[in-house]
This record gives C-alpha cells, structure tokens and sequence, in this order.
C-alpha cells in the first residue's frame, strides 16, 4: 500500500507530536501532512488519492469528534484517533463512530502503522467501491424512460407478459425494451441485473405472483 499514491493527514496542535510523527512516518515511506487545527485541515486542498486521518482528540478549535461530526456527510478518510487525555468511554465512542483505532499517548509506533496499513486499505476499498457506483449510475442514466421503467418489472422477477401488462404495451414491445436495458447495464443475466439493481437501490415493488 505505502508504494501507491496515498496521504496521512495528521492534526494536533503539539508541534512535537507533528514533527515527530512526520520524521517517523517519513522514514517508513509514508506521505505526511500535517495540521495544527481542525480548521486548517478542512481548508487545505487535499490529493485524491487513499488517506487517513490520524487526528488528536483534543484541539485548539474544535475536538476531534465534533471535526469527524463536520465531514460526515461526504466521502472522509478513516481516522484514527490519538489522545493523551482518553478514556474507555471516550474509545468506544470513537470505535462506534467508525474510527479505525483510538490510540493512548504514548503509543506503540507499530501500533500507528498497524492502523495506517488498515486505514488506507479501507480508504482504497471505499474508493474502488465509488467508483464502481459512479460507473453503474452512469448506465444508468443511459437508460431511456421506458427502459427504466421496464428495469424494476424485470427484477422483481415478472415474465415478460406480466411485465407488459403492467406498463400496458405488448409482449413484444416489453421484450425489445428489456433486450436494451440489458445491453446497456452491461448485464449478462437476470442474476446479474439483480445484483446490479441492489447496488443502484432500485427496490423491487413487484410480485411475479401478484402478492
């Protein structure tokens, strides 16, 4: 992981803290850069690439908790939280928030890279996922109106005739607009387009069956 483009974000208002962990993660080939408030790192421009956030839970500005608060409603890297101040409490909360790791001052430096590794292979993950989304929404979008409209029919599971009895077009016609939508969800069979449909939250809200 550390040989791919990546960054760790480290914010504490300690200077030693920053200095010392950027000369330690720099010597085991990790990217660094460093914040002394919350405030700094929500304006700095960031690459886009795999990250973490190795953040201090006490800050000059705003905690630690209420700065993963501020980023929860967009893509944030994972964080791992490090304090001199903490708690069993104040851990488990970090931990249900989503946190990668809560670190006691002083930790271990194995420990750091340990959560490091872990936190940039999740951020991968999470982007490869995105990006896979963004792909899927993009067929999507290709669709034409009545492909989208046969798309839900098709999986929830009806037969072609029950299908075109729904949007009240022949049997034929539903055949030609579901061969389509097929093509262009790059979708080689039903089992397929289900899997498709789940990842796009398409619901199914019809019954083969009619229950």
């Amino acid at each position: 992981m550390y040989e791919k483009d990546h960054t760790v974000f480290v914010v504490d208002d300690d200077k030693r803290v920053r200095d010392g962990l950027t000369e330690y993660l720099e010597a085991s080939r990790i990217n660094v850069a460093t914040f002394a408030t919350g405030r700094e790192y929500l304006d700095a421009p960031k690459p886009d690439t795999p990250s973490c956030l190795v953040l201090d839970v006490r800050l000059p500005d705003v905690d630690g908790f209420e700065l993963q608060a501020q980023m929860s409603d967009h893509p944030r890297p994972p964080i791992i939280f490090i304090t001199g101040h903490g708690d069993i409490p104040m851990s488990v909360r970090a931990m249900k928030l989503g946190a990668v790791d809560f670190l006691s001052k002083p930790f271990q430096e194995h420990e750091l890279l340990a959560a490091i590794e872990t936190a940039l292979q999740r951020d991968w993950t999470a982007r490869q996922e995105r990006a896979a989304l963004l792909e899927l929404q993009a067929k999507l979008d290709c669709l034409s109106a009545r492909e989208r409209d046969v798309l839900p029919l098709v999986v929830s599971g009806l037969m072609n005739k029950q299908g075109a009895a729904k949007l009240g077009i022949s049997e034929i016609t539903f055949q030609i607009h579901r061969g389509n939508m097929m093509r262009k969800m790059h979708a080689d069979s039903l089992a397929d387009l289900v899997r498709i449909a789940g990842k796009l939250n398409i619901p199914i809200t019809h019954s083969r069956h009619g229950n």
